[in-house]
């Protein structure tokens, strides 16, 4: 076996803390994860994992070599991905991972422009809403729905923002009033998201300040699309992402409320491995997303003076896909 790939296994077993794991995030069988390691530790005459039943960890040895070899893989991927990305076509696989609702509602049209500009590159898209490592898992680029987001190991940057628009309706509006005021929604059954990234209630700006509404008549759920739903089966009063229900409220379907007061605006944020030197795929993904969501000059600054800023810092970290 390849003697740099059986490195890569090791050190991937170690991070992951099994074979299982490891194997399933480099996509290669357990079994074959298992020889690598063996071929490794036959090479080196030592034994450089403990394992057990229900645990593994580094022999000493296991400690000395993983200290070293995880810089020596490092530095030669760095090396690979300059001389690359200045002198290759971008191309490659290139795994991305996004929330589910603005994964299915924004980013085909924005993948489909950049496969067609970059025909080599091949994109991987998953759709998830929990908590992904993007180093461990494998990811290239990420997009995270949360406010201020900040990670040590991960370079985070604002790429958009997007509205939040109460909505019912016609006909429930028709049935049950119209509300003209947010303290009014705690008389209106409301669609919740489960996971709300506002907590137990919502915090409305008007002309007269903030006003704090906590729904108590509640009925959640864990996804905004299902929430859509509930909302175009006229089960309540719904908060969504403008870009979810923009089509539903041009055709009449729902119907915008409460119009002279405004909610918090959705942050949503690109997020990438700090490292100091880019493969041409993510560089140029990277800058296609921002010229499509953010073409201007401050978006388009240069990623690989961001990287190398933040390569210094660790290189694992846990991040949020929020749910939106």
């Amino acid at each position: 076996m390849d003697h740099l790939d059986s490195m890569r296994v090791f050190v991937k077993v170690v991070d992951l803390g099994g074979f299982a794991r490891a194997a399933s995030a480099l996509r290669i069988s357990n079994a074959v994860a298992t020889r690598h390691v063996a071929d490794l530790e036959g090479h080196l005459g030592t034994r450089l994992l403990n394992r057990t039943t229900r645990s593994l960890s580094p022999t000493e040895s296991g400690q000395v070599y993983l200290k070293h070899v995880r810089q020596i893989l490092e530095e030669l991927d760095d090396v690979e991905q300059m001389v690359t990305s200045r002198n290759q076509e971008p191309a490659g696989t290139l795994r991305m991972v996004a929330p589910v609702v603005f994964g299915l509602h924004k980013l085909a049209p924005v993948l489909q422009r950049y496969a067609a500009r970059y025909p080599r590159v091949v994109p991987d898209i998953t759709l998830v809403d929990r908590q992904v490592d993007l180093v461990e898992e494998g990811f290239d680029v990420g997009i995270v729905i949360e406010r201020n987001t900040r990670h040590a190991g991960v370079v985070t940057r604002p790429l958009t923002t997007a509205a939040v628009t109460v909505c019912a309706t016609p006909d429930y509006l028709h049935r049950h009033g119209t509300p003209t005021h947010p303290e009014q929604l705690v008389d209106y059954p409301c669609l919740f998201l489960s996971s709300s990234p506002w907590g137990e209630g919502w915090i409305f700006t008007g002309r007269s300040g903030e006003t704090r509404v906590s729904p108590t008549n509640k009925i959640a759920a864990n996804n905004m699309e299902m929430l859509r739903q509930f909302a175009l089966l006229g089960m309540g009063i719904a908060v969504l992402p403008s870009y979810l229900i923009e089509q539903d409220i041009q055709r009449g379907a729902l119907v915008p409320l409460l119009a002279g007061y405004r909610l918090p605006q959705i942050e949503i944020n690109i997020v990438y491995p700090s490292r100091r030197y880019f493969p041409a795929k993510l560089r140029t993904f990277i800058h296609h997303l921002f010229g499509h969501f953010n073409p201007t000059p401050q978006g388009a600054t240069d990623v690989q003076a961001d990287a190398e800023v933040a390569a210094a810092q660790p290189r694992t970290s846990r991040l949020r896909t929020s749910q939106t």
